[in-house]
C-alpha cells in the first residue's frame, strides 16, 4: 500500500539521504557490496532490511546488489504498512512480508541470502531425509561441536550465546514458486523453533535476522561458515552430529 503523497512527484527523500554510513539507507548498500562480493546476492537476488523506530528500510528488486544506491530505498510505516517513500520505476522486495514476520517477532533487521552453501547444505538435509525414511517437511538442518556456533544467539529474549556444545537448528521449509508465498511457512517454522534465528529454504537460500542491523550480520556470516564446513565435512564422511 502506498501512503498519499507519496509519488514520484512527492518521494520523501529527507527519509533516506544522510552523511551518516550507519544510516539505514547507507547501510544496506554498503552490505549489499559486501554480500555480492560473497556471492550471497548474484544476479539482483536476496535483501536486505532494517527497522529504525517505526521506519523500515527495505532494498528494491530487480536492483543488482553491487549498484545499489540511497534513493532506491523503499521505506515503509511499520504500524500501517503502507510505502512512505515508494521510488519511481521500482518494484518493492518479494521479500517485504518475510522480512515483516521477522520483525513482527522483535528483529531490528533481516537479511535473505542466496549462499550456495545454504542451498547445498539442504540438499544434503533433504537426502538424508529420504535414505533414512523420514518426513522431508520435517527435516532441519543440525550440527553442533563446532566453534562457530558460537555465533549464534540462544534465542530470543535469552541471555548468551550457543556454546561449543549445544546443537544449532536452523529449520528447512519448501520453495515456493513466488517469494512472497514462502511467508507462512516461515511463520510457522518461527513458531514452532522459536529460539531460531534463521530459517533455511529448500533449493533456495537462508533468511536470518536479528535483534540489530549488526547481530544479523554476525550471524549471516557465522551460518555461512558452518554451512561450508558442513558441505565439506560430508565430502570427509564427518558427522555433523557426534
Amino acid at each position: 500500500m502506498e501512503a498519499p503523497g507519496s509519488g514520484a512527484a512527492d518521494r520523501m527523500d529527507h527519509l533516506i539521504t544522510s552523511s551518516d554510513p550507519e544510516h539505514p539507507a547507507n547501510h544496506i548498500c554498503t552490505l549489499c557490496r559486501n554480500f555480492y562480493t560473497l556471492g550471497w546476492v548474484t544476479g539482483t537476488g536476496g535483501g536486505v532490511s532494517i527497522r529504525d523506530g517505526t521506519h523500515i528500510f527495505i532494498a528494491p528488486s530487480g536492483v543488482q546488489k553491487e549498484l545499489m544506491q540511497p534513493g532506491n530505498m523503499f521505506v515503509m510505516d511499520y504500524g500501517s504498512r503502507t510505502y512512505l517513500r515508494k521510488p519511481p520505476i521500482l518494484r518493492p522486495s518479494a521479500c517485504t512480508p518475510l522480512f515483516l514476520a521477522a520483525f513482527d517477532r522483535g528483529a531490528g533487521s533481516c537479511i535473505h541470502t542466496h549462499s550456495q552453501w545454504a542451498v547445498l547444505v539442504t540438499l544434503l538435509v533433504e537426502k538424508d531425509a529420504l535414505s533414512q525414511g523420514r518426513e522431508v517437511l520435517d527435516a532441519c538442518f543440525e550440527i553442533e561441536q563446532i566453534e562457530q556456533i558460537k555465533g549464534i544467539p540462544r534465542g530470543h529474549g535469552k541471555d548468551g550465546m550457543l556454546g561449543f556444545f549445544d546443537r544449532l537448528t536452523v529449520p528447512v521449509i519448501e520453495n515456493t514458486a513466488q517469494e512472497e508465498d514462502l511467508t507462512q511457512s516461515l511463520e510457522a517454522a518461527m513458531e514452532k523453533y522459536s529460539d531460531t534465528y534463521a530459517v533455511l529454504v529448500r533449493r533456495h537460500g537462508l533468511y536470518v535476522w536479528g535483534d540489530n542491523v549488526q547481530k544479523a550480520k554476525t550471524q549471516a556470516e557465522s551460518l555461512d561458515y558452518i554451512f561450508r564446513l558442513a558441505v565439506e565435512m560430508r565430502r570427509l564422511d564427518l558427522p555433523w552430529i557426534q
